[in-house]
């Protein structure tokens, strides 16, 4: 494992949001979905493709708490601009679980 300091942690933006909307990403080489979440007023809505297609449908998404990372930049996915990092936990067959919270917390928290 690679050590980082705390300064380095505190570089990483990981905030709170809710999925507002997602579709599949049809053009995406492995199955994935275009995800809308939005990071509350002083961020807004932001856009990105997740390969999470195994333990989730579009409607099981919307209404969810999710954690991204935002700033990594962008990335163009098949076409799709991607502009921030959905974050989760792989499980035994590598398949993603969204990481979440247990309770609501503002769209737009920073995690310390």
């Amino acid at each position: 494992m690679t050590q980082i300091t705390y300064d380095d942690f505190e570089k990483v933006d990981l905030r709170s949001g809710t999925v507002i909307k997602a579709e599949p990403n049809l053009k995406a080489k492995k199955p994935a979905y275009k995800i809308w979440v939005d990071f509350g007023d002083q961020i807004g809505i932001k856009q990105t493709s997740a390969q999470v297609t195994h333990h989730y449908t579009p409607e099981m998404l919307i209404g969810k708490s999710v954690l991204g990372c935002l700033n990594l930049g962008t990335r163009n996915i098949a076409g799709f601009t991607s502009e921030f990092l959905l974050v989760g936990f792989s499980d035994n067959d590598g398949h993603i679980i969204l990481a979440t919270t247990d309770s609501s917390v503002p769209n737009g928290n920073k995690l310390h």
